[in-house]
């Protein structure tokens, strides 16, 4: 936890955010989620939110926090003797609402009745049980507890909503360094993948010694660890391949700190150390628009126009290797990239990976002159709002070839004719190509986070792997 002043600050600053509303906010901590039985649970981990306005990382809580009176309540229950046979000593209920500055606690079950009579405002449920759990308090049905509509909520208040979002946007210094933090555990992550690829090992033995790093250091990883020569498969987890000559390894992962926060980079590597002369020209595409995104971001850029101009860039480059033809801004504004590209440029990240999107996409990452677009790729843009210094955003370009959409597009003339299918079969079994820093928008432009950068450069990846392999 940090200081019990960050949590008051935090919680003062919502009510600001809130002036004028009536009733109660309700934050419901997780609980512990069984996988095979009670007794049994998946590894915890804390609701974000949860973490951000009171830190306590403990499972069954609850607080309220009265938007007209400003009182705030923690609810929970402290142990028993049986609870302490198995777990040990364990913090009171008081001394935790004391790190965090609430003065006011009462036991779990009171809640309802704190609750009755008053307009209740509450953010969307992602776990189950607090599904169930704002249902049976708030006479709902589970399924309007959760992240639904355009606005991102169905019968969640997009008052809070709006408020959390408005906070959690622009990132703390502490929270930056943490994130810092993160980022160097992740570099440590990634070069233990990178030196760890070797013909004829298993996937799984590298993602083994990747994540033990996290473990050894930080909370684990922020998200399940993408590790893969078939690198057109965006969310591959099965590991199971012998590394082969030839291929391209995609490497997406990240380290979550032993404060909850996320980092999240991605690397390709040739697998024996050097790109073939087809491998390098699509890298080298990949890396250009990697640094032209990383220079565009400054403060008041919306990035979405980053995305569309590191697109832009991608089309110019595949039409040089004569993959497309026609006009490259017309190409962009019709969606051409999104054959090759599919996915968003970036996403926010800070206690989450993909930070707040279980609060709604759409509010926590467009404008409200923003919308999102219909088109594969620009469509799924996961942030495209006019950037502040404090944001923490995600930088990862990528090329990919994936067989399936391509004759599709051919079949249905998606393309309107730009697209050169005879050259693009020998890319057939390519695979893809992706990379990612993370960035701070910083008041005069940006850094990227982290003590220092994972090679990424053509010629430096060649070079390291190289020296590592003697």
């Amino acid at each position: 936890m940090f200081d019990k002043e960050v949590y008051i600050a935090r919680r003062k600053a919502l009510l600001e955010r809130l002036a004028g509303q009536k009733g109660i906010a309700l934050f419901l901590g997780n609980v512990e989620a069984p996988a095979q039985y009670k007794d049994n649970c998946y590894k915890w981990r804390q609701d974000s939110n949860w973490l951000y306005f009171f830190g306590i990382d403990e499972p069954r809580f609850a607080a309220t926090v009265d938007l007209e009176s400003g009182e705030e309540t923690l609810y929970a229950d402290d142990f028993e003797i049986d609870d302490i046979i198995w777990m040990g000593p364990m913090p009171t209920v008081r001394s935790l609402a004391d790190r965090c500055g609430v003065a006011k606690t009462a036991p779990y079950d009171a809640l309802g009745a704190a609750l009755k009579g008053r307009q209740v405002h509450f953010l969307p449920a992602s776990r189950y049980y607090n599904r169930m759990k704002l249902g049976a308090l708030l006479g709902l049905d589970p399924a309007e507890t959760t992240s639904a509509g355009k606005a991102g909520c169905a019968k969640a208040s997009e008052a809070l909503v709006r408020a959390v979002i408005g906070l959690r946007l622009v990132k703390e210094p502490l929270e930056i360094a943490c994130i810092d933090d993160a980022c160097a555990l992740g570099y440590e992550m990634h070069t233990a993948a990178r030196r760890g690829i070797r013909i004829g090992r298993i996937e799984q033995e590298i993602v083994g010694e990747m994540e033990g790093i996290s473990l050894a250091k930080g909370w684990g990883t922020s998200f399940p660890t993408i590790l893969t020569q078939h690198g057109e498969i965006f969310h591959c987890h099965s590991h199971a391949l012998p590394v082969e000559p030839g291929k391209l390894m995609v490497v997406d992962a990240g380290v979550e700190s032993n404060e909850h926060y996320a980092s999240d980079f991605t690397r390709t590597y040739p697998t024996t150390g050097s790109f073939t002369r087809m491998q390098r020209d699509i890298y080298q595409t990949v890396y250009e628009c990697n640094e032209l995104a990383f220079n565009m971001v400054r403060p008041g850029v919306a990035y979405r126009d980053v995305h569309l101009a590191a697109v832009t860039h991608m089309l110019d480059n595949l039409k040089q290797l004569g993959l497309v033809n026609g006009d490259v801004a017309e190409m962009a504004v019709d969606g051409i990239a999104g054959l090759f590209m599919p996915h968003g440029l970036g996403h926010n990240m800070g206690l989450d990976v993909h930070d707040m999107e279980d609060l709604g996409e759409n509010l926590v990452g467009y404008d409200d002159d923003q919308t999102r677009s219909p088109q594969l790729g620009l469509g799924s843009l996961r942030m495209a709002r006019r950037l502040q210094p404090g944001n923490v955003i995600t930088d990862e370009p990528g090329i990919y070839f994936i067989p399936a959409l391509i004759e599709q597009w051919k079949r249905e003339g998606t393309d309107g004719g730009r697209v050169n299918y005879t050259r693009l079969e020998q890319y057939y079994d390519f695979g893809g190509i992706r990379l990612e820093d993370d960035v701070l928008v910083t008041p005069d432009g940006a850094r990227r986070l982290g003590p220092k950068r994972l090679p990424i450069a053509p010629d430096e990846v060649e070079a390291v792997m190289q020296k590592e392999n003697q």
